[in-house]
C-alpha cells in the first residue's frame, strides 16, 4: 500500500476558500493546514503585549495588527496569521480585498507547545524571505522567556534573549521598550 495522493490548491483556490472559512488555515507551496487553538496563557501574553505596542504605536507611522491578519509571502508561497505583526508606513496588500498584507517590518509569534519548533525552525526561515521584515519575536507561553531576532544591514540576524521578569528589551525597528513583567503580568504557567 502506497502514500495517499496529495491534492494540491492553486494560491487563487487557498484564498477563495480561506475568505469563506470559519477556520483559520495556513497554506505552503499547495498544501493546506488547520490552524489550533491557544491555551489561557497564550491568550493572555497577546492580550498584554498587543495593548500594550497599540498605546505605545498610536502616535507613530507603525500599526499593530493581531492574528486576524493574514501575511503572504509570494517568495515562498507561504499564507500565514502571525500572533501580532507590526505595519510601518504603507500598507501593501495583496488584491483589493485588504486581508493579506505582504510588509510586514516586526513580526511576533507567542510559542505553544504544538508550534513551538515550526515556529522557531521552518517558520522563521520562510519569514526571512519578507525583504521588509526586521525584527522576529519569540514569546514563550510556557515560561519566562522572550527571543528577539533582529535583522543587520549586512541582512544576518542578531539573535538576543531574555528571560528575567525586571527586564526590559527593546523592539529596536520601532524604537519601543517592552517589560517582560508587563508581558508576563497575570499569566499562569500550566
Amino acid at each position: 500500500m502506497g502514500a495517499p495522493d496529495l491534492k494540491y490548491i492553486t494560491e487563487e483556490s487557498f484564498l477563495e476558500s480561506e475568505r469563506l472559512a470559519t477556520e483559520k488555515h495556513e497554506y505552503f507551496r499547495g498544501e493546506v493546514f488547520a490552524m489550533s487553538g491557544a491555551s489561557i496563557p497564550h491568550n493572555k501574553i497577546f492580550s498584554n503585549t498587543f495593548v500594550d505596542l497599540a498605546n505605545k504605536l498610536k502616535v507613530t507611522n507603525c500599526q499593530p495588527f493581531g492574528s486576524d491578519l493574514r501575511i503572504h509571502i509570494p517568495q515562498n508561497t507561504l499564507f500565514t496569521y502571525p500572533d501580532i505583526s507590526i505595519i510601518c508606513g504603507e500598507i501593501e496588500t495583496t488584491d483589493d480585498k485588504c486581508d493579506t498584507i505582504t510588509n510586514p517590518s516586526v513580526i511576533i509569534e507567542i510559542l505553544s507547545p504544538s508550534t513551538r519548533d515550526y515556529d522557531i525552525g521552518k517558520k522563521f526561515t520562510l519569514y526571512r524571505d519578507i525583504e521588509s521584515l526586521k525584527e522576529y519575536v519569540l514569546i514563550d507561553s510556557e515560561k519566562i522567556a522572550i527571543t528577539k531576532y533582529f535583522k543587520n544591514p549586512d541582512n544576518s540576524w542578531l539573535m538576543t534573549e531574555y528571560k528575567d521578569i525586571e527586564s526590559d528589551f527593546q523592539i529596536t525597528t520601532v524604537n519601543l521598550e517592552l517589560k517582560l513583567a508587563e508581558i508576563y503580568f497575570g499569566v499562569k504557567f500550566i
